[in-house]
């Protein structure tokens, strides 16, 4: 073995689950994330569809999230739990403006943990919706406070804008894999974001835009 495949450093890959009712945003936040796009129109996801991306944490660690789309309807099915099953996160969605979609992760968490009990799972709480702060049903507070209750790291996004997207995922793969981010590292994450949406209207993206864009493997099992 060459001294250069001696210091090659190993991809680490991730799966990730997301869950919640249907119409909260779950496939939404994921495309804005893995291929920088918002769909207006509605489409509900059935079964299951599947993602991937790529993402580079602190002293170099190279991630390959593997990223579950779990339709709102499998809630109780039979499916659920094969889904779930080796995941090391668990996203929860919910629509800041819907409280039956909070009142419900309650039943998602319940039929969650019945599969990842004896195995550790990161269960990360995800408010959507973001832009229609004006018409917020569940206050920050009780977020936090359910968060907390239930070991449960805390994200607010939106998915429409972008804002916080691509900082929740990461903040999660770091959680799972115990890596500290800096403030400085979080805020520009953030910032990408934003610099990206003050674009997104453009007639064509520039090349570095296009770089950094990764395509996504996308499988749907009805």
């Amino acid at each position: 073995m060459s001294d250069s495949e001696d210091d090659e450093i190993p991809e680490t890959k991730l799966k990730l689950i997301v869950v919640g009712d249907g119409a909260c945003g779950k496939t939404s936040i994921i495309t804005r994330y893995t291929q920088e796009q918002f769909g207006k129109q509605y489409d509900q996801t059935v079964g299951i569809d599947f993602f991937m991306q790529r993402l580079t944490l602190p002293g170099d660690r190279n991630v390959t999230l593997q990223v579950w789309d779990i339709g709102g309807q499998t809630l109780g099915g039979s499916m659920l739990d094969k889904y779930v099953y080796g995941a090391q996160g668990v996203l929860f969605v919910y629509d800041i403006t819907n409280y039956q979609s909070f009142e419900n992760i309650d039943d998602w968490l319940a039929a969650v943990k019945q599969v990842t009990k004896d195995k550790p799972c990161h269960y990360a709480l995800v408010g959507n919706k973001g832009d229609l702060e004006h018409m917020r049903s569940i206050e920050k507070s009780k977020h936090d406070l359910y968060a907390h209750d239930h070991n449960m790291s805390s994200h607010f996004v939106c998915a429409k804008t972008g804002d916080s997207v691509s900082l929740a995922f990461k903040r999660i793969a770091a959680d799972i894999l115990k890596i500290k981010l800096s403030k400085a590292e979080q805020d520009g994450t953030h910032k990408v974001v934003t610099a990206v949406l003050e674009n997104s209207h453009r007639p064509k993206p520039t090349p570095q835009m296009r770089k950094r864009k990764t395509k996504s493997s996308v499988c749907s099992v009805q």
